[in-house]
C-alpha cells in the first residue's frame, strides 16, 4: 500500500491537479507544473500502477439529472460480506461503506422520486441477512465527496 512518504512534491501536485480537474491534456498539465510532458506521463503511470489514480470520470450533478431523492441508509445485518454484495447490485446504490458504530455499513442511495426511493429502501430491507435499516433523507448537498481534494503534505 502506498504511503504519503512515497510521494514527492511533484507527485502531490499532480494528484491535487487531477483531483480538481483531469480534463486538461498531459501537455497542459505539464505546463502548469513546469515539467516536461514525458515526465508527467511517467509520474501519472506510476500513480496508476500504485493504485493511487484509479480512473478518470466526469463529475456529474445528479440533482440536475433529476435524482431529487438521496439518502443515507444505515444497515444492520448478520452476514456482512454477502449482504453488501447483494446491496451493491441495486442500481440506486451509489456507495457502500463499512463503518464503526451501531450500523454494520452505510449505503448512499440516489433516486428520481419518492416512490423509487421507497422501493429502494424496501429492496435493501428485503435482502436476506438484513436485520433492519435506518434511513436519513439528504436535504441539501453542501460538499460532495467528489469535491474533496486531499491535503498532501510530506509527513517526515
Amino acid at each position: 500500500m502506498a504511503n504519503i512518504k512515497d510521494f514527492d512534491d511533484l507527485d502531490r501536485k499532480i494528484i491535487e491537479l487531477l483531483c480538481t480537474s483531469s480534463q486538461g491534456s498531459f501537455r497542459q498539465i505539464a505546463k502548469q507544473l513546469n515539467v516536461h510532458p514525458t515526465t508527467l506521463i511517467q509520474r501519472v503511470k506510476n500513480l496508476e500502477a500504485k493504485g493511487v489514480v484509479n480512473g478518470y470520470r466526469a463529475k456529474i450533478n445528479y440533482l440536475k439529472l433529476g435524482f431529487d431523492y438521496m439518502g443515507v441508509v444505515h444497515i444492520y445485518m448478520d452476514d456482512v460480506i454477502n449482504v453488501q454484495e447483494r446491496i451493491k447490485a441495486i442500481p440506486q446504490v451509489m456507495a457502500i461503506y463499512d463503518v464503526t458504530g451501531d450500523a454494520d455499513c452505510i449505503a448512499m442511495i440516489s433516486c428520481m422520486d419518492r416512490d423509487e426511493f421507497s422501493e429502494t429502501v424496501k429492496k435493501i430491507n428485503s435482502v436476506e441477512g438484513v436485520k433492519k435499516t435506518n434511513t436519513s433523507v439528504i436535504l441539501n448537498v453542501i460538499k460532495d465527496m467528489s469535491d474533496f481534494v486531499p491535503v498532501l503534505k510530506s509527513r517526515e
